[in-house]
């Protein structure tokens, strides 16, 4: 990872009078960041929509970052390689931060296959004041079953050789090794996975 100080120079970190804490007094909660990693076709994105909709219903300030949702956007210029993967990360790590620290909870699903990458996150949350709340979520299933599903069908094409440095087929995925929440979605319903993350955030005081 490259290093993440400011290129700008001539720059001031200008303190609000709103301290985080009054913040989440306002919001009935504390702001924290669920990070869903796991190989294309795991389950990443339904488990983090089901969450959504669930901390919803119970009245709770969500709001969901999807891995192909922002390639629209923030990270458009970016590619596959490992080096636009770490930036990708770095980038959404960085907005993750922001949307923790205003007191929302924020659900990120993106393979993010490196380690350091994803310890790179986590660093920004547990570096901030007051510390904030980083859950990594291991959505973890073989590779034959992420490829069976296929919902994009880029295993097949990464089988062709139409798409270079893809996870579980050309390029690697470095699993957690002791991640807060560990989610087998091919062996437990998608009900089941929504509510383990529910259980995990009650059970780290965020709600």
């Amino acid at each position: 990872m490259s290093d993440n100080s400011p290129t700008s120079t001539n720059i001031t970190w200008h303190a609000g009078q709103v301290s985080p804490e009054a913040r989440q007094a306002n919001m009935g909660q504390r702001g924290a960041t669920v990070w869903f990693t796991g190989l294309s076709g795991s389950g990443k994105s339904t488990v983090a929509v089901a969450v959504e909709k669930l901390l919803i219903e119970q009245g709770r300030h969500v709001y969901r970052l999807d891995g192909d949702n922002v390639r629209y956007g923030l990270c458009s210029n970016l590619g596959f390689s490992p080096e636009d993967r770490d930036e990708n990360i770095r980038r959404i790590g960085e907005v993750a931060k922001l949307f923790a620290d205003s007191g929302m909870i924020c659900l990120c699903s993106f393979v993010s296959p490196y380690r350091e990458a994803r310890q790179l996150v986590r660093g920004l949350h547990e570096s901030a004041e007051p510390k904030l709340s980083f859950l990594e979520a291991f959505v973890d299933v073989p590779v034959e079953v992420a490829e069976s599903r296929d919902p994009k069908g880029l295993y097949k094409k990464a089988r062709a050789g139409e798409i270079k440095d893809f996870t579980g087929i050309s390029a690697p995925f470095e699993a957690p090794e002791s991640p807060e929440i560990h989610l087998k979605t091919h062996e437990m319903p998608l009900e089941d996975s929504a509510a383990a993350v529910v259980e995990a955030l009650k059970a780290h005081g965020v709600i």
